[in-house]
């Protein structure tokens, strides 16, 4: 093990006794959290324990999301409705919070405050551009696609010792001294934008399978293009992501802090190879330490700063979290920063004011989870069974249950089934893309959730998997597994085909 990876670890601890108490009594979004008894927290150690007994459906399996789980739809709406569970008032505030995620910006000055703002510099002008139909982005198919629902984040990896500061073993990155943290390929007019994405497929790998048959496994090759504000920094590094889908994240954000930190294992002490570590972040909005639970690498602590970063970083919006109106103008870009914008004192002084801010989050935030499919199939079943025997639940925990959030009954106290950890795992080099994300490394990538999975090319018919889209099915993001996950992509490299098929048949049902 290396020196930097010990310190890692080690800092790991710390990091997490940082947050020490700072949370037990409230929430990510600030909401009074009413402690367990040890009775209800007997029933959850229960109920969350990892089975043992595979021979048929476990009680509660086929709802998902909790009692917030809706009915399992069959056509491109079914990442969009709101939990089953919301009340008359809150499926209003439901409603208009979706219309301002599918809101199209304009540019300033225009006759409706409320809309105008957008960019100078930006990817998209709305967030339903990139989460289309609430569900995952694609990466360009060819050197002539856009790349519209897929953004790539700029940095340039910081010293250690320099960077430390309040979190303990911060690696962080800064921006790009001209083009900023992320790359912007649309302006609006008389301002350049910075370029565009283009990239390249070539094979990585051929895997052989048991059974016979192999399965190729390509890898983008990409780069930034007509560049207009002169090269890129030669320390930048770049990091490309699809948007993910969009349900249950209201349910992720409840649950407690301490259940995710149990899982953590830094040191491996258990000896299984798997070393989850939680990414702690730095909260503008609470300013203190948080836990990381939302983003591929795990950097946003809440949905509110979620939604904050992404009408800055994508449409170029100002908001309470956010402030600035030139969005991720740099100051190396005087013509972007001195471009009209959209702030305004109706609105706080901002393009995007707290009370939308806040509904855009309520939006987000209930997103439902859909029901799971064919829970009673036998090969769904025989799947289920072989997902647990290659050692997938190490990183893809299956359970949790929410806290109770006073005021929120709709998300409180919930058995959900999203099968992720929060935590990082190293996932070896053919993941890596060198660009460090708050304590992760540039290898480092948070589980995502699995929930929904056989419904994504349902709802966006040209997604692909893994964090920026190079997997064409669920076959090949298993065997881009490496690192922590090597042993689970040998596993299910090494079972004969109808083992591999039920496997895949299991997580299409989620």
């Amino acid at each position: 093990m290396t020196g930097a990876r010990i310190a890692r670890r080690a800092a790991t601890a710390g990091a997490i006794a940082l947050l020490g108490g700072a949370l037990a009594a409230d929430g990510p979004d600030g909401a009074r959290i009413l402690p367990r008894t040890e009775a209800e927290a007997a029933r959850v150690a229960a109920i969350t324990a990892l089975p043992t007994d595979f021979a048929a459906p476990w009680a509660f399996e086929a709802n998902q999301g909790g009692a917030g789980t809706v009915r399992r739809r069959d056509d491109r709406e079914a990442f969009s409705l709101p939990q089953g569970n919301l009340d008359f008032a809150q499926r209003a505030d439901f409603a208009v919070g979706n219309g301002l995620f599918e809101r199209l910006w304009v540019t300033a000055p225009a006759s409706t405050i409320a809309s105008d703002g957008l960019g100078p510099l930006y990817n998209v002008r709305s967030c339903q551009d990139c989460h289309i139909k609430d569900g995952r982005g694609h990466a360009p198919v060819g050197p002539q696609d856009d790349a519209g629902s897929l953004v790539v984040r700029l940095g340039q990896p910081l010293d250690v010792d320099a960077a430390r500061g309040e979190i303990e073993a911060y690696l962080g990155a800064a921006p790009d001294p001209v083009y900023g943290h992320q790359f912007s390929d649309a302006s609006v007019p008389g301002i350049a934008a910075e370029g565009h994405v283009r990239v390249e497929w070539e094979e990585a790998e051929s895997v052989a399978l048991a059974g016979g048959g192999t399965a190729s496994l390509r890898r983008p090759v990409w780069s930034l293009e007509d560049l207009a504000y002169g090269p890129l920094s030669p320390d930048t590094r770049i990091s490309p992501r699809v948007a993910p889908q969009m349900i249950g994240l209201g349910l992720v954000e409840a649950i407690p802090e301490a259940d995710i930190l149990a899982l953590a294992d830094p040191e491996d002490a258990d000896g299984d190879g798997i070393s989850g570590r939680p990414n702690i972040v730095w909260s503008p909005e609470h300013d203190a330490p948080m836990l990381g639970r939302f983003g591929v690498r795990a950097t946003t602590p809440t949905l509110r700063q979620q939604a904050a970063d992404a009408f800055h970083a994508d449409i170029g919006l100002a908001s309470p979290l956010r402030p600035d109106p030139w969005g991720d103008c740099t100051e190396a870009q005087t013509a972007c920063r001195a471009a009209p914008h959209g702030a305004d004192p109706a609105q706080g002084g901002f393009e995007v004011s707290g009370e939308s801010l806040d509904l855009v989050t309520f939006y987000t935030r209930n997103l439902a989870v859909p029901a799971r499919a064919s829970v009673d199939d036998s090969a769904v079943l025989r799947g289920r069974e072989l997902f647990y025997g290659a050692g997938c639940p190490a990183c893809h925990r299956p359970t949790f249950v929410t806290d109770r959030i006073e005021g929120e009954p709709e998300r409180s106290f919930q058995l959900i089934w999203p099968y992720s950890d929060f935590l990082l795992h190293d996932m070896g080099p053919g993941l890596a893309d060198e660009l460090p994300a708050g304590q992760a490394t540039g290898a480092e990538w948070r589980t995502p959730p699995l929930w929904g999975l056989g419904l994504v090319r349902q709802v966006s018919p040209e997604a692909g998997f893994l964090h920026d889209g190079r997997a064409r099915s669920l076959e090949e993001a298993i065997l881009w597994h490496g690192g922590e996950g090597l042993a689970a992509r040998g596993a299910f490299a090494s079972m004969g085909p109808q083992d591999r098929a039920a496997l895949l048949a299991f997580l299409e049902s989620l």
